[in-house]
């Protein structure tokens, strides 16, 4: 992920489903698309995992494939 903070422009570390600034404590809203058809993926949520579901056919997405768009 290379998403960067609209306030400071520092680099966005990823919690969860959302990014976090360490520098200026700030959160921000991403949305999960899919690497082939780029459409937004479902998130599953279970015992503290997260993964990624594309609903278009293209199945489980692993997380280190996944585009972060910011909202």
């Amino acid at each position: 992920m290379d998403l960067k903070c609209p306030i400071c422009h520092n680099p966005l570390e990823l919690v969860g489903t959302h990014a976090h600034c360490d520098s200026c404590d700030n959160d921000i809203e991403v949305q999960a698309n899919c690497p082939e058809c780029h459409q937004p993926l479902e998130v599953l949520k279970a015992c503290g995992a997260v993964d990624f579901f594309c609903q278009h056919g293209h199945g489980l997405i692993s997380k280190k494939r996944v585009e972060f768009t910011p909202l």
